[in-house]
């Protein structure tokens, strides 16, 4: 996951926590009272059941893509090697017009192919956001019990205070409020798992 996208998912997060009301102090919820806190994301991401799920999601697509674009590619081969068996017995005229349907074939099929992992790659991207949105107000509590105006991603500060980070207590909370998650938004398009119109190549 990128290191932008988790800036920004954080600062979204305290954009949208800044008008809620303040709780009971945090010294009686087990949160240390500080003006800032700092959460290791991609803690959140590798270690809740939720950010597991996601990226098990993600990674289950990504092999389906490849397993699909080794087996079109396997195809292309196959048919590419009948049209050459074909070449000598075949008019020239009409083994022109095979030739430039199959390279109009394989053209079409690499352009999808580059659509689907373009689509892939986009689901990764948005996948710390859209975990973010999720865990949101997980995460408000915390702010909001440790009397805190700012909850920052570890990877933004360059010096801190260990009582002020809250990974491990937001994993714990996270788990218990959100587990799984919920389903994941449908990608828009064909799906890589699908058995058609993609290639593999170079």
């Amino acid at each position: 996951m990128r290191g932008g996208l988790f800036l920004l998912a954080v600062l979204a997060l305290v954009s949208g926590l800044a008008g809620a009301p303040a709780r009971a102090p945090a010294q009686q919820l087990g949160v240390v009272q500080s003006d800032i806190l700092v959460i290791d994301i991609e803690r959140l991401l590798a270690e809740t059941a939720y950010g597991r799920r996601l990226q098990a999601l993600i990674e289950a697509e990504r092999d389906a893509l490849i397993a699909r674009n080794e087996r079109v590619a396997s195809e292309l081969e196959a048919e590419e090697q009948a049209l050459t068996e074909l070449r000598a017995t075949t008019p020239a005229e009409e083994f022109r017009q095979m030739a430039d349907a199959f390279d109009t074939k394989v053209t079409q099929l690499r352009r999808e192919s580059e659509r689907l992992s373009r689509e892939l790659e986009r689901q990764r991207d948005l996948a710390p956001v859209q975990f973010m949105r999720v865990v949101q107000p997980v995460l408000g509590e915390l702010l909001n019990e440790a009397d805190a105006v700012a909850l920052l991603d570890v990877r933004s500060v360059i010096l801190r205070a260990d009582v002020v980070d809250v990974t491990d207590i937001a994993i714990s909370r996270i788990d218990a409020r959100i587990g799984d998650g919920p389903e994941p938004p449908a990608p828009s398009g064909e799906t890589p798992g699908d058995t058609s119109g993609a290639a593999g190549g170079d």
